[in-house]
């Protein structure tokens, strides 16, 4: 008996390999986590004065708020005005490109600001900013 070579062969299910269509996704999610840049916060929420002449600052990689009760925060810790300066140089040390800023409240002292200015430049930082809201 010959076999008729157009007939049909017993149907097969078709699907689709999902495989490396989820290995493309998962790789593509590594690469957006790994080269996310990430906000730094200072820790405190602080209501800064307004200034027409605010500039945004790119590479601002030391982030010190000081508080309306004149208390000084450093990446979310409540910093002893004694320890502005180690912990500036600490920060200074790991990303020497970086500068520092305060966000300074309203109604914190400038005595208050005027020490951390101060700390930052005996820890070797020059480049300071004093961070405000840019007005209209």
């Amino acid at each position: 008996m010959r076999k008729n070579l157009f007939q049909a062969a017993p149907e097969e299910e078709a699907e689709i390999n999902l495989t490396p269509m989820l290995d493309v996704v998962f790789i593509m999610l590594i690469f957006f986590i790994v080269t996310a840049s990430f906000v730094k916060e200072s820790g405190l929420d602080v209501n800064r004065p307004d200034a027409p002449t605010a500039v945004k600052k790119e590479n601002a990689n030391i982030l010190v708020a000081i508080g309306s009760s004149n208390e000084i925060w450093i990446n979310r810790r409540r910093i002893d005005p004694r320890a502005v300066r180690p912990n500036i140089e600490r920060l200074h040390a790991e990303n020497p490109e970086g500068s520092v800023v305060i966000q300074a409240d309203k109604k914190a002292f400038h005595e208050t600001v005027v020490l951390v200015m101060d700390a930052a430049r005996q820890a070797g930082v020059y480049n300071v900013s004093i961070a405000a809201e840019a007005g209209d």
